[in-house]
């Protein structure tokens, strides 16, 4: 089940933590949860850019609501977030319920992240690889953000084959390409459960690396796949976009999250107002 439990301390980040803490039923004695510890896209930003300065890898998972229904459930996929270094806010309804129980924090949705992430590479000098899609969408994907980010590298283009196990040898197999290409950060497309199990195994192999998962991102920026126009996510209506652009994949999706909304809800309204478990200060450098 999900809980909002105000400002707790992520061992991982040293990070100031407002948001969703999954807290279902544990998977072992010491499972800390699911919860959101970057608040706004500027803080993930700055702690970001101390990580690349100080050749740290990290991992970065953007919480929704089918991540939601999915959490609820023991197995890999919550094994594999509980251990991500940075979680964001990736859907309205997260934002929405977090502020009904009175922590405010942004929407940073995944797609979004990309093109700053990249910027942000290329200032620092960190290569960046590219793994999921199709070959033709990462070409295609490399070329727009090297193009929109002068100086950034783009060292490895990896797409995995059909029935890719995101913790077997195949995944093995990528991370000693990406490892062989000298990449600090890699933008992971292969959806979830499998971007977020990769990630969480993937950091344990490759520490110094940085894993930022972003769906459908790549084919966005490729145009494999056309996002819903400006105005459309404005009003918090992407979902039902997607929704009519695939409707025999995303209709069974979508009805398993508005199905657990109302306990969400009634959950975040009675947390309202309760004392945080752990109090902690502002995000800073593990140097300060």
């Amino acid at each position: 089940m999900i809980e909002w439990s105000g400002q707790r301390r992520s061992p991982a980040t040293h990070a100031h933590t407002n948001g969703v803490q999954e807290n279902g039923p544990r998977e072992g004695a010491g499972h800390e949860g699911v919860f959101v510890n970057m608040p706004t896209r500027a803080t993930l930003i700055e702690d970001l850019q101390r990580r690349f300065r100080a050749g740290q890898g990290f991992s970065v998972a953007t919480i929704n609501l089918d991540h939601v229904v999915k959490l609820r459930q023991p197995g890999p996929f919550r094994t594999a977030y509980a251990k991500h270094t940075h979680v964001v806010a990736d859907g309205n309804p997260i934002v929405w319920l977090s502020r009904i129980a009175g922590h405010r924090i942004d929407l940073v949705p995944g797609s979004d992240l990309t093109a700053p992430v990249a910027a942000l590479a290329a200032a620092e000098g960190v290569p960046v690889a590219l793994l999921g899609a199709t070959q033709e969408t990462l070409k295609a994907a490399a070329q727009v953000l090297e193009a929109r980010a002068p100086g950034l590298k783009v060292v490895a283009q990896i797409a995995p084959p059909y029935g890719f196990v995101p913790d077997g040898p195949q995944a093995d197999a990528c991370l000693e390409e990406l490892a062989a290409s000298g990449a600090g950060l890699c933008f992971l497309a292969l959806g979830a459960p499998k971007q977020e199990i990769f990630a969480a195994h993937a950091q344990a192999r490759l520490p110094d690396v940085g894993f930022l998962s972003i769906g459908a991102g790549l084919d966005f920026l490729s145009g494999a796949q056309t996002r819903a126009p400006g105005v459309v996510r404005a009003l918090a209506l992407e979902w039902i976009w997607r929704l009519g652009t695939n409707p025999r994949r995303l209709a069974w999706r979508y009805g398993a999250c508005i199905a657990v909304l109302p306990g969400l809800m009634l959950r975040a309204v009675r947390s309202r107002g309760q004392t945080p478990p752990e109090q902690t200060s502002p995000p800073r450098s593990e140097a300060s």
